[in-house]
């Protein structure tokens, strides 16, 4: 059974010229979540939508988080449990807890979770990122269990940092997969 890729846009959604919607086009495997309100996000609403797919689902599921969904898959990972998540990307992920990085409207996601995730996972993040510090996406990393990846100046790693396909993006992708994930599930 192939391995899903389950994008997880964050605040606004993923537009065209984002590397998720070109990873949706490019990926087979690859599917998009839909959340009902992208713009006022409320984190019970987001999680029983993650949960409800998840469930739907019968392949072994890896999270492609942006931005606000690495938060919410997070938040996910303590109030679920399901075998057929075998990993996640969490690429910059947005500081929930500050004011200074995110807006008011994503407050409902605060206090960001510092748990273990139940499956492994690699952050990756920028040095200029206004949504987040270096320090503190290391941080979330470290608190998650995750191998952290540190891509110098990229932005938010999104729209506006027109990455287009994101070729580096898809070879951290497949390394996670290779060397973590396809290990974790053979021990």
């Amino acid at each position: 059974m192939d391995t899903l890729l389950l994008l997880l846009p964050g605040l606004g959604d993923s537009g065209e010229d984002h590397w998720q919607h070109y990873w949706l086009e490019k990926f087979p495997n690859a599917v998009k979540l839909k959340q009902g309100n992208w713009d006022k996000p409320a984190l019970k609403d987001w999680l029983k939508r993650l949960n409800q797919v998840v469930e739907s689902l019968d392949s072994p599921i890896i999270f492609v988080a942006h931005s606000l969904a690495a938060s919410l898959v997070a938040h996910w990972s303590i109030n679920y449990v399901d075998r057929k998540v075998i990993g996640a990307m969490l690429v910059a992920p947005a500081d929930v807890d500050s004011s200074e990085h995110t807006p008011d409207s994503v407050r409902s996601f605060a206090p960001i979770p510092l748990q273990r995730l139940a499956f492994p996972s690699v952050v990756v993040a920028s040095e200029n990122d206004s949504f987040v510090s270096l320090e503190r996406a290391s941080f979330f990393a470290e608190q998650w269990g995750s191998y952290f990846i540190n891509l110098g100046k990229k932005g938010h790693i999104n729209s506006e940092s027109r990455l287009k396909e994101w070729k580096e993006g898809q070879e951290i992708l497949e390394n996670f997969i290779q060397n973590v994930v396809c290990n974790s599930v053979r021990d």
